[in-house]
């Protein structure tokens, strides 16, 4: 099963895909969509769906991972942080692709074992996990993170 994790970002949205035959997984590709500094948020969000759709076709993910949104954040980085969230849902919708969700803790669990560990704590593991050369970026870093979230959760579930 190929899973795409997303970590959704205004600024930021980070990306990775994960490859779990049995109880291997195996790292596909990691990247960052970023936002073009002071653009419309219109323009932001088709960006976004513009390069998840292009990332979706080359890698044909069959399921879709993400973080609900943290509510510690002020509400104007959540309202956008939602909206980005919203274009992700979308672009997995549209491509007929299920999307799941999970808490941070739950994330954070799945990689680190404790539900309230440090980014670079994530990065580090997810290095270590998928066996990368190289730290990846924090945002591709959670991404992938909730990729393996998934991988791990999928037993319990239909995909």
């Amino acid at each position: 099963m190929r899973i795409l994790g997303i970590d959704p970002g205004s600024h930021v949205t980070g990306y990775g895909i994960i490859e779990k035959k049995s109880n291997y997984l195996r790292h596909v590709l990691h990247g960052e969509i970023k936002a073009q500094k002071d653009s419309l948020l219109s323009v932001m969000l088709i960006s976004i769906y513009q390069q998840l759709s292009e990332v979706i076709t080359q890698t044909a993910p069959q399921a879709i991972s993400l973080e609900n949104i943290f509510y510690g954040k002020n509400v104007r980085s959540l309202i956008k942080q939602a909206q980005v969230r919203g274009v992700v849902i979308f672009a997995g919708a549209d491509k007929g692709i299920p999307v799941f969700e999970y808490s941070p803790l739950e994330v954070k669990k799945a990689v680190v074992g404790y539900g309230r560990a440090e980014k670079r704590q994530v990065q580090i593991m997810v290095k270590a996990i998928l066996k990368l050369p190289a730290l990846p970026p924090a945002d591709a870093a959670d991404a992938l993170a909730s990729a393996i979230c998934h991988a791990n959760f999928s037993k319990e579930q239909s995909i």
